[in-house]
């Protein structure tokens, strides 16, 4: 992550992919065995719109000036989601797609030997979370091994910013917004609440 890159989207989506790639497969070996069917890939788009909400992004009306940019940054060692369609990540770098929230805007980072995944997820966070131009900010850790580092890498953000982290579990205190994991991946599952009840 460059800190004298271009210019950054107001709206960033900050994503450890690896850990999120190994949660949906948890999920759909869970709700496979739960409900008594195949559980297919995750929706890449539908999740990212998904979190999108869960950041405080809501669809554009029809009097929006301008279309909103959403700039997703998704951190990996692997070379692919498994349990994500698409998946590549060489076939998701540069991409974009538009929805009623807006433009996203998908890069891919790959981990390089020298460094740490849960190094380069802070820094990355801290860079992102300290640009002018970012107002919202929405982070995926692997919150189980990296939720304190988190914590400490925001607890000086700027107020007038909304940052969520997404994690499974309500994990304590920090400066910024929580949401449940877990919903996101559910509904880019295709994991209905109602089948849920019975």
């Amino acid at each position: 992550m460059n800190e004298n890159r271009d210019k950054w989207c107001e709206n960033v989506i900050l994503v450890d992919a690896d850990y999120v790639d190994k949660v949906a497969f948890d999920l759909i070996v869970n709700f496979e065995r739960i409900l008594g069917r195949r559980i297919p890939q995750g929706d890449m788009a539908r999740w990212l719109e998904c979190i999108a909400l869960d950041g405080g992004l809501r669809p554009q009306t029809s009097d929006t000036r301008h279309q909103t940019s959403i700039q997703v940054v998704l951190l990996h060692k692997q070379a692919q989601m498994q349990n994500f369609q698409p998946g590549v990540f060489a076939d998701l770098d540069g991409k974009a797609f538009t929805g009623p929230l807006g433009e996203f805007m998908v890069s891919c980072v790959q981990v390089e030997e020298m460094v740490t995944m849960d190094d380069l997820f802070i820094d990355s966070m801290q860079v992102i979370s300290n640009a002018a131009e970012v107002r919202r900010l929405i982070v995926v850790p692997n919150a189980e091994q990296l939720y304190n580092k988190v914590r400490e890498g925001l607890r000086h953000a700027d107020d007038e910013k909304r940052i969520t982290v997404l994690a499974m579990q309500p994990m304590e205190g920090g400066n910024f917004r929580q949401e449940i994991l877990g919903y996101s991946l559910m509904a880019a599952l295709g994991i209905r609440g109602e089948e849920l009840k019975g």
